[in-house]
């Protein structure tokens, strides 16, 4: 790889850790469903002047605008409020895990012990935070947080069903899809809303135009280019950046603490996860098409 390669994957990764932050920063005054309106719009309003129509995948795209869009970003913004962002950094991990099971349900893939042990790794260390004081506070938003990340595995699955449809044209229709249905969502299961967009600090906006602008459009698209550019496996290992910046800078930058037990079962899962990834890459039928087996992000 190029030393500006090197430079632009550090820089991707980097911005998606510091998304954690962003997004924790924003629904302290927005609305979480209201905020990922507002990101998504943002976004849509970019892409879509660059973005091929979905044709014969508008019913999977409209599908996947529901299962990634209103299910997945919808309940992860739900339980950054009271849920630490280093915390979502970590169980967000577990959407590979959840994405090769499902792979196996519904596509029917096969694979052996070790891929099993790495997903029985990932799931333990998952056990042990939510067993940790801090976790257990919040449990039932950290589990809205991993209903967030099973969501995304079922999405990672329609993702391969069309593999041929290019990331930035499913990424504008999946956001432009994807708003109407969260602004309906926000309007019968929030309030605030107006009071946020007249009254939300400089910080809180410059959170909502780093969520769409600096991660969904310059992180995800320097990331994807460089898996376009590059192998799959050369590009994959760097992803495990991300969750490492976004512990880093919540630390940082919003003082949340990492306990004992929170480490080893963020050792655990990132292992885990790293098991199954670098399994899957080594599959003889992998191609840069699977996008499902890319650790999640952000």
């Amino acid at each position: 790889m190029k030393i500006t390669d090197y430079f632009l994957i550090l820089l991707s990764t980097f911005i998606l850790g510091v998304n954690y932050v962003a997004v924790k920063i924003g629904v302290a005054e927005f609305p979480p469903l209201f905020m990922v309106a507002l990101r998504f719009t943002i976004v849509a309003s970019i892409l879509i002047w660059f973005a091929k129509a979905p044709g014969k995948y508008f019913p999977a795209v409209l599908l996947f605008s529901f299962t990634m869009g209103s299910l997945h970003f919808g309940l992860i913004f739900i339980g950054f409020e009271h849920v630490d962002a280093s915390l979502v950094a970590i169980i967000f991990q577990l959407g590979v895990p959840f994405s090769v099971i499902f792979a196996r349900i519904f596509l029917g893939e096969v694979f052996g012990w070790r891929r099993w042990a790495g997903i029985g790794v990932a799931f333990s260390g998952a056990v042990l935070i939510a067993g940790a004081p801090q976790s257990s506070a919040n449990l039932f938003y950290l589990l809205i947080v991993l209903i967030s990340v099973i969501a995304w595995g079922i999405a990672s699955v329609q993702i391969k069903r069309m593999a041929d449809y290019d990331a930035i044209s499913l990424s504008a229709w999946m956001t432009l899809l994807a708003a109407p249905q969260l602004y309906l969502a926000s309007a019968v299961l929030e309030s605030g809303q107006i009071n946020a967009l007249t009254g939300a600090s400089l910080q809180a906006w410059g959170a909502v135009f780093f969520t769409a602008i600096g991660a969904s459009i310059i992180g995800y698209g320097l990331w994807y280019h460089l898996i376009g550019k590059y192998t799959v496996s050369r590009i994959i290992p760097f992803g495990f950046l991300a969750p490492l910046f976004g512990i880093a800078s919540a630390v940082i930058l919003l003082g949340e603490s990492m306990t004992t037990v929170t480490i080893i079962g963020t050792v655990l899962i990132l292992s885990g996860v790293m098991i199954v990834q670098m399994r899957s890459l080594r599959k003889p039928s992998a191609k840069l098409s699977e996008r499902n087996d890319q650790a999640p992000l952000a």
